[in-house]
């Protein structure tokens, strides 16, 4: 599964982690995506995202029609 967000876009980042000595790393942060079942009431079904966590907690807040109109796809 790739680590992109389908509604968002989020995917992952690189960045460094600094030790005591102040030795930068190079690493990379992994978006919080998961696969989750959504149900389309004005469609009655059900379809599948991987979709951030952030944006899972903004679905539920908002709706998916008003959330996609916020967004550009």
């Amino acid at each position: 599964m790739a680590r992109r967000c389908q509604i968002t876009g989020k995917g992952t980042r690189k960045s460094f982690k600094v030790s005591h000595s102040n030795v930068k790393t190079k690493r990379t942060l992994k978006a919080n995506v998961h696969k989750k079942r959504i149900y389309l009431e004005d469609e009655k079904r059900y379809i599948t995202l991987n979709i951030s966590t952030r944006a899972l907690r903004t679905l539920q807040k908002k709706g998916l029609r008003s959330m996609l109109k916020d967004q550009r796809l």
